[in-house]
């Protein structure tokens, strides 16, 4: 497990216990002795309006081939999760450098850093 792959994971619904079984994009590796992960949501659902941390995923496009997502998708970096390995259901696939190296300066954005 490393940063850029995607996996189907439970993810926890904003303001409530549940958690959802949904794509996500590993922002680290394992971490710690439990072992956690932080991910970032993915979704189907186009926003009507992205955010300047949104990137969308396009799987017709060459540089999104290799994620392996079945529709055009939006990694929402403001939606962040610590969970623990166990919650990584199913390895999908992965982003390559590229955009790799767009996420890293979007979560930089964001996070003012």
């Amino acid at each position: 497990m490393i940063a850029g792959e995607i996996y189907l994971a439970h993810f926890p619904f904003g303001g409530s216990a549940g958690m959802k079984l949904r794509p996500v994009l590993l922002l680290t590796g394992p971490v710690g002795p439990v072992p956690e992960v932080l991910v970032a949501y993915i979704s189907s659902v186009m926003p009507s309006t992205l955010l300047p941390s949104d990137l969308i995923v396009d799987p017709t496009h060459p540089d999104f081939a290799s994620a392996k997502l079945k529709a055009c998708s939006v990694v929402r970096l403001h939606k962040l999760a610590t969970i623990h390995q166990r919650s990584l259901m199913r390895y999908l696939g992965w982003l390559e450098a590229g955009p790799m190296t767009g996420v890293g300066a979007r979560l930089r954005t964001l996070l003012n850093l």
